[in-house]
């Protein structure tokens, strides 16, 4: 599998604000902005983060994430993580985070959701559904692992 670079979202109560700390963190503006989200695409260190805007509910990690090469690097993962007898849950062609993408999803034993995906293109819209606009933030994460025992953007 082709490891291109860690992912970690956050939850951000202020997307303004979190973009002026990180970009002068970072020394880089954000790579991408759209309304209630940003994203840094970093090369040093190797990173994607990227931010929502959410309500503050001391749960300020969404997800966690590898970002992979191809759609067949995310098949290897799902193959790895279903030998292993790990649950997961996948999304072919999925537009998240103003971006089309592939993934597998786990989850760990304390529900902290992990993807593996690949960044296809970019998009115009957070997530296909109107429904899912908010899936990344905490209550709406909350209710779409209640419903359907699954995480952030499923």
């Amino acid at each position: 599998m082709n490891i291109l670079k860690p992912h970690i979202s956050l939850n951000v109560s202020d997307i303004e604000a979190s973009v002026a700390f990180y970009e002068k963190a970072f020394d880089v503006p954000a790579t991408k902005r759209r309304p209630g989200y940003a994203k840094f695409d970093l090369a040093e260190p190797s990173l994607n983060l990227s931010m929502v805007e959410a309500p503050r509910t001391g749960v300020n990690a969404s997800h966690f994430g590898i970002q992979v090469a191809s759609s067949e690097d995310v098949a290897v993962a799902w193959t790895r993580f279903k030998k292993a007898g790990l649950p997961t849950r996948t999304e072919e062609n999925t537009s998240c985070c103003y971006a089309l993408q592939d993934k597998v999803w786990v989850a760990d034993p304390d529900g902290n959701e992990w993807e593996v995906f690949v960044v296809k293109g970019d998009t115009d819209v957070m997530h296909d559904e109107p429904a899912k606009a908010g899936c990344c933030s905490p209550a709406a994460a909350d209710a779409a692992k209640a419903k359907a025992g699954g995480g952030c953007c499923g």
